[in-house]
């Protein structure tokens, strides 16, 4: 009888047995297949999602509005202190002629405008009412008033300056080419210097009534011209 139960439990494994046996080891190997494929990461560690702020969450701050700048007043106009009118002092100076080129050694301009009392000769005598007799005149006599001023009728130097005993107060201008121009009969202090350079126009004194050898004569300005030493008629420089 044992024998008899052994040979039938042989069977029952021998057939049924083996599709057991068969079925559990699909089985294992389909599970451990299954571990395999799944990745660790999503196995392992949980899907954790961030969650965003949602835009309307954030409020939006308003832009400031400008400040207005502050008002300034406008500058007020300065005003000008009044400057005191000065008036004009009016000078006279004397006539220049319209016709007078100025190129030395001609004179450029005539030392005071005033009539002609006595003439320059030096070749005919005339009558002197002062001294009473018959001589040469070695200038030109123009009347002016006393203090009249005169001024230097061509540009030149200063070369001297004296009281003559006969015509007075004395001031000589030398120029180029060896010309000199004298002025006599003015008032006792000239207003130059010698050695001083002066310009045509220049005032070197005013008519006086120093000189003692035309004193009968009216106030006037004894005005005479020397080329190299010589005596020339002063209204040839005139013209």
């Amino acid at each position: 009888m044992n024998n008899m139960g052994s040979r039938g439990t042989r069977r029952i494994l021998d057939g049924t047995g083996v599709y057991i046996a068969l079925f559990l080891v699909v089985t294992a190997l389909a599970v451990a297949g299954y571990w395999t494929l799944i990745p660790h990461s999503a196995v392992d560690e949980p899907v954790v999602e961030e969650s965003l702020p949602s835009p309307a969450a954030t409020p939006i701050a308003a832009a400031p509005e400008p400040e207005e700048p502050p008002e300034v007043p406008p500058p007020e106009p300065e005003i000008e202190e009044a400057q005191p009118v000065q008036s004009a002092v009016p000078i006279t100076l004397p006539d220049v002629p319209a016709d007078v080129t100025p190129v030395a050694p001609s004179l450029v301009v005539a030392p005071l405008v005033g009539e002609t009392v006595a003439a320059f000769s030096m070749d005919e005598l005339l009558y002197s009412e002062t001294l009473g007799d018959w001589r040469t005149h070695d200038g030109v006599d123009l009347a002016a008033e006393p203090g009249t001023p005169v001024c230097a009728a061509s540009s030149g130097t200063v070369t001297d300056v004296r009281d003559d005993d006969l015509m007075g107060t004395t001031v000589i201008l030398s120029h180029d080419g060896g010309y000199d121009t004298i002025y006599a009969n003015l008032q006792a202090v000239p207003t130059v210097e010698v050695g001083e350079y002066v310009t045509a126009g220049q005032t070197i004194g005013s008519v006086g009534k120093t000189a003692l050898g035309e004193s009968a004569m009216p106030s006037h300005l004894h005005f005479g011209v020397t080329k190299d030493g010589e005596y020339i008629d002063p209204i040839e420089y005139l013209k």
